[in-house]
């Protein structure tokens, strides 16, 4: 804490060099399980209208999905749109009347919700030590490369991915493990998602590392469970997450009548100590918090990030300031007092 670690990071190009890749590794260790090697792995795709069929080889064996694209008025291979890739569901036509794309697939059909092992992922990867989230990000990472592959009126530089709740954790974990992923839009994610381990109920029933694996041990690999009831030894915490993610662009949605995800601490804790490292990075404009009113996964946080999604896409400007925490008030900077000990400074 008094930043004099040894070996401890003082410049950005160590921060991208040693420090991200340190953490991507860690993350795989502790919560999500080693993502596959993409390489070995071979994407065959096929288009029939709005529908893309989607078949994954590796190892001798296949997993199959599929993938339903909406395109906004006048994309074309000559004018692409950019693209949002959601589970889920999400408020399409703000996104198309934009000029966004949306892409869907069925994350059932990627890995079951459940201890079932059972989709896409499963049919290549089963017996692998690997959480839902991360089966879920496959899905979306392999989504991509099938429009990439099949659907000319879409951008690849410029990608989104969206879900809300369970599926926030899992577009999350899409836009960590994929550098494709221009704008990552977590959704009321809660934990394993963006709410803290460390800081409880500051805004209703709570999320905790003990009451998710008690009901979905699944999404996360083994080691993450061994941590149930000492959560504070972690050696992360969601900031550390999100921070990972930079300088690619991340808006956080939260709203303020959601009582099952610790919103509060996402928004006064997590953020603030994440938007630290993405200003010491030179990115704080492609880190942003939405704080509506509205419950848990309320629809209206879709348009409530959309300015911010076009800022990124289009380079559209917006008065609508992500930095305001709302009725939550202030950050609560006595959670990170690592902030004055530099190499990162608070502003």
């Amino acid at each position: 804490m008094t930043g004099k670690g040894k070996n401890r990071i003082q410049t950005p190009e160590e921060w991208y060099q040693c420090r991200q890749p340190e953490i991507l590794q860690m993350l795989q260790e502790y919560q999500y399980g080693y993502y596959p090697d993409h390489s070995q792995e071979k994407v065959e795709a096929t288009r029939s209208g709005n529908t893309v069929n989607i078949a994954v080889t590796a190892g001798g064996k296949t997993g199959k999905f599929r993938a339903t694209i909406s395109l906004p008025s006048g994309a074309s291979a000559t004018k692409p749109a950019p693209v949002v890739i959601n589970i889920g569901g999400m408020q399409n036509q703000p996104y198309l009347s934009a000029g966004i794309a949306i892409a869907q697939f069925d994350y059932t059909s990627v890995a079951a919700d459940s201890n079932a092992k059972t989709g896409a992922f499963w049919d290549v990867y089963k017996g692998k030590d690997i959480g839902v989230l991360t089966a879920w990000a496959w899905g979306f990472h392999r989504t991509l490369d099938a429009l990439n592959m099949t659907v000319p009126e879409i951008d690849p530089t410029r990608v989104g991915v969206t879900g809300c709740s369970r599926l926030g954790k899992g577009a999350l974990a899409a836009g960590l493990f994929d550098t494709r992923i221009t704008v990552t839009m977590p959704m009321s994610s809660g934990v394993q998602g963006l709410g803290p381990y460390r800081y409880h109920a500051m805004s209703g029933q709570d999320e905790t590392l003990e009451n998710s694996k008690a009901g979905a041990p699944w999404w996360s690999d083994s080691t993450l469970g061994t941590f149930v009831n000492h959560a504070e030894n972690l050696p992360y915490d969601a900031h550390t997450i999100a921070a990972a993610i930079a300088p690619r662009a991340l808006v956080i949605d939260q709203g303020t009548g959601d009582q099952f995800t610790n919103s509060k601490a996402t928004a006064i804790v997590v953020y603030p100590a994440a938007k630290l490292v993405y200003d010491w990075l030179g990115a704080g404009d492609k880190i942003g918090m939405s704080v509506r009113g509205g419950g848990h996964c309320d629809l209206s946080g879709y348009t409530s990030v959309l300015p911010f999604v076009q800022k990124v896409f289009f380079g559209t400007p917006t008065t609508k300031d992500y930095n305001d925490l709302g009725t939550y008030g202030s950050p609560l900077t006595t959670t990170y007092p690592w902030a004055t000990a530099g190499p990162v400074k608070a502003p």
